[in-house]
């Protein structure tokens, strides 16, 4: 084509032109977020009909008072599809045109396909690249950064990040110390790059993760996988249920959360008397007090709904973000500070600006 002549003009149904953003503005703006919780709820009573524990117990340890199950029929992928739902609807924005979804999760659906792609079923949107991202507990941190720097590269124009978990399904309910601390959900959030004429937020500034495989051994399901297949002879042992070395685990959990915010807050220009609020993985409230006492964060800044959920996995900061962001406890331009810790070891911290 001579350059003197006019650009042929896109046809109707071509994708909106993308607004001009500031220089140096990250692309990937936080657009909505949702959640879903299952309706059937499981107390600290309930469980202590269960095994040898008291509603005490748990919460002297834990902070935990109750957590939900998810039915039978709600598969990972349908609490999945359901908070990714409520994220679409509130930014406004159709299922057709989400270009990506991440799914971060270790209860999928099957062995194989990934849990993403019976979301982008179960969503009808069709056009989008679906994958899992399995991380455990630190999943959702991990997809938050993998989209955003998709976004920023003009690969993709929205992503959903889900983080989902059946936990639940994975449980060993005869031993107290892990069928205590954990639930079923799932939160989503929807990256994207703002159409012309709309505000969207400046999104993820900054993000920090690691990993110690050294220390997988601490925290996992030892049986299922192509090392330990399941057989009938090791099937009475529940090693294809969750198992953890719960004082290692909170040794380790503190000092990376930290590390990973301090790191985080580094890359962004921040100091913790910056941020407005810090959203937390949800697995124990002893955690949780640690990481901000030795962040100095005061308590007012920190959320916490770990005693209405327990530890629900990579959906934890998901649906906690969702939770607090739908009660108002951020606004327009505030810092948020996102961080988790899970198996594999992996930890990871994100900021953003709403």
């Amino acid at each position: 084509m001579s350059p003197s002549r006019s650009r042929r003009q896109p046809p109707p149904d071509a994708a909106p032109a993308l607004a001009p953003l500031r220089p140096g503005a990250p692309r990937a703006a936080v657009l909505g977020t949702g959640r879903y919780n299952p309706e059937r709820v499981l107390t600290n009573a309930e469980l202590a009909t269960m095994v040898d524990t008291s509603d005490e117990w748990i919460t002297t340890r834990t902070g935990m008072k109750e957590r939900r199950i998810a039915a039978e029929h709600e598969h990972t992928s349908v609490l999945g599809a359901n908070a990714a739902r409520a994220a679409l609807e509130q930014a406004g924005v159709d299922a057709s045109e989400v270009d990506l979804i991440i799914c971060a999760t270790v209860t999928g659906d099957m062995v194989f396909p990934a849990t993403a792609c019976f979301i982008q079923e179960l969503l009808g949107a069709r056009k989008a690249t679906a994958f899992d991202l399995a991380a455990a507990c630190t999943g959702f941190i991990y997809g938050l950064e993998v989209a955003s720097q998709l976004l920023e590269g003009g690969v993709h124009r929205y992503a959903l990040v889900i983080g989902a978990e059946k936990i639940g399904s994975v449980t060993d309910w005869t031993d107290r110390n892990t069928c205590v601390l954990f639930g079923d959900g799932a939160g989503a959030v929807l990256l994207g790059q703002p159409r012309e004429g709309q505000v969207a937020g400046p999104g993820v500034l900054a993000s920090a993760s690691g990993t110690d495989g050294s220390l997988a051994h601490i925290l996992n399901i030892p049986v299922g996988g192509t090392r330990t297949p399941l057989t009938p002879e090791n099937y009475g042992k529940n090693l294809h249920k969750l198992q953890m070395s719960g004082k290692e685990v909170y040794r380790q959990a503190v000092g990376n959360m930290v590390a990973a915010c301090q790191d985080a807050m580094r890359k962004a220009g921040l100091g913790p008397g910056d941020i407005k609020l810090i959203v937390p993985h949800q697995a124990n409230l002893r955690i949780i007090d640690g990481v901000a006492e030795r962040l100095k964060i005061p308590t007012e800044k920190v959320f916490i709904n770990v005693q209405r959920y327990g530890n629900t996995g990579a959906a934890a900061v998901a649906m906690a973000l969702d939770e607090a962001h739908r009660e108002g406890r951020f606004g327009r331009g505030d810092k948020i500070l996102l961080v988790a810790f899970g198996a594999g070891l992996t930890w990871g911290a994100t900021v953003i600006e709403w």
